[in-house]
């Protein structure tokens, strides 16, 4: 049953893109935020079609700690899944990404439109500039900027050390560092077709004031804090 479940998601998911994405290029006039917010909806539908077909729920403890401005989201990153959760659960948002991704059919032509900061992480230097000088001009137009420090997808029981670009970004740019963590790999795996029943569990820490801090000192702050969330969620 399981397996049917994750079959007919997958075959609407994969019905719903396509159109998306041609609707995503026909956004191109609109301010970036608008865009935003009518390419989002694919989201809003992936996250009602998976929970009503496959049975995945979430919930989340920490709403109050979003900010009214926008910040640097740092975060653990375990699956597809929180990348489609974060455009229900947070405000407008762009997200720090490889900019092979944009080469996928229609999937990266509709993610194109969503201003996102796509780098090449071999350029070193040159991409942590890049990060910097457009996650700043992103946060100046309203965009919640989405930083994985771990660079890539990590099975729930493994680790991989935070990198330091989101927190080079937050402090660079002044702005709030919110750490955010989940455990949403053992419902939703990396690359998994099957997609589990159970209620996965978003933990939002409070806001970290980043003036005066140091990027080292904020990413240890931060990744301290999403292991130690992890490990008192535990599995769905």
């Amino acid at each position: 049953m399981i397996f049917l479940r994750s079959l007919i998601f997958i075959l609407l998911q994969s019905a719903l893109t396509p159109f998306f994405s041609i609707v995503s290029l026909l956004t191109f006039p609109f301010h970036p935020l608008t865009r935003y917010r009518v390419i989002s909806q694919w989201a809003r539908i992936v996250m009602f079609l998976v929970e009503a077909i496959c049975g995945v729920k979430y919930r989340v403890l920490g709403m109050e700690n979003i900010p009214d401005r926008p910040c640097v989201v740092l975060s653990n990153h375990q699956s597809a899944w929180e990348t489609i959760a974060f455009q229900v659960i947070l405000p407008p948002q762009v997200w720090v990404l490889k900019k092979e991704l944009l080469k996928i059919p229609f999937f990266g032509w509709g993610l194109a439109m969503t201003s996102p900061i796509a780098i090449d992480r071999e350029e070193g230097r040159a991409a942590l500039k890049q990060l910097i000088d457009q996650g700043k001009d992103r946060l100046e137009m309203g965009f919640f900027v989405i930083v994985f420090p771990e660079g890539t997808r990590i099975p729930p029981g493994q680790i991989a050390p935070f990198r330091i670009g989101g927190a080079w970004l937050a402090t660079h740019s002044g702005s709030l560092a919110l750490p955010i963590a989940h455990n949403a790999g053992s419902l939703w795996g990396r690359n998994a077709f099957i997609k589990r029943p159970g209620t996965i569990t978003v933990s939002i820490g409070a806001p970290i004031e980043t003036k005066g801090m140091k990027p080292n000192e904020l990413n240890a702050k931060v990744e301290e804090w999403v292991r130690a969330e992890m490990a008192k969620m535990g599995k769905p």
